[in-house]
């Protein structure tokens, strides 16, 4: 036993005849304690593995990017991921990506030309959503247009980045009320789902994560 370890286990009398008072011995206390807790969080944080979940709401185009990357960015830094499809979020595991995309309220997405001359594709369309609506077929020509612009910028896919989650053990969870909601068939999805759960089997997940995100 060092001479520290004597000291605090002395009686307090023993303590005052030794030469060390009360006060002196609170503080040999709180500093062993202060170094014994900063030691036990530096091993916690060292042996702690961040996790992140993401609620994914949308199934169009754009919007499907946002849960992929950030989930498959997240898995490659060593991350624990899991992404809960629910309402229109679910049809990004269903075995035919058939995703389009509406500028239709969205003021804020640019509409560019993927081709053509450097300032042709730098130039921003602006069209009001009256004129927009009205000609038919928009909305399959601006789908043509993102993907043509994700294709020309070396940007993957949603299918390439939807196996890079699965490849990186994102777990992919189902919300199973919305598809007893929309009488979906689990047929149509792919394979690799984890889970089919409801908001309450996830939101502990959640509510447990480092990071939450709402898409």
């Amino acid at each position: 036993m060092n001479a520290t370890a004597e000291h605090l286990t002395q009686t307090p009398a023993a303590n005052e005849a030794g030469g060390i008072s009360s006060s002196e011995l609170d503080r040999l206390f709180d500093e062993r304690f202060d170094e014994r807790f900063e030691t036990k969080m530096k091993e916690r944080e060292q042996n702690h593995t961040p996790s992140m979940t993401i609620i994914s709401t949308k199934g169009t185009l754009d919007m499907a990017y946002p849960p992929f990357i950030l989930a498959s960015t997240a898995a490659a830094l060593g991350w624990d991921v899991a992404i809960f499809f629910t309402f229109y979020g679910l049809s990004l595991l269903k075995k035919d990506l058939d995703l389009a995309i509406s500028p239709l309220g969205n003021p804020a997405m640019p509409m560019k030309m993927p081709m053509g001359p450097e300032w042709l594709r730098k130039t921003e369309i602006k069209l009001p959503n009256l004129v927009m609506a009205g000609i038919p077929g928009f909305e399959n020509v601006a789908t043509t247009l993102m993907k043509k612009t994700m294709e020309s910028k070396g940007v993957a896919s949603i299918g390439e980045l939807r196996e890079l989650c699965i490849e990186a053990e994102v777990k992919l969870v189902a919300c199973q009320m919305t598809v007893d909601l929309f009488n979906m068939e689990k047929e149509d999805f792919i394979p690799e789902i984890n889970d089919w759960v409801g908001a309450a089997s996830f939101l502990p997940t959640a509510q447990k994560a480092d990071v939450s995100l709402f898409i």
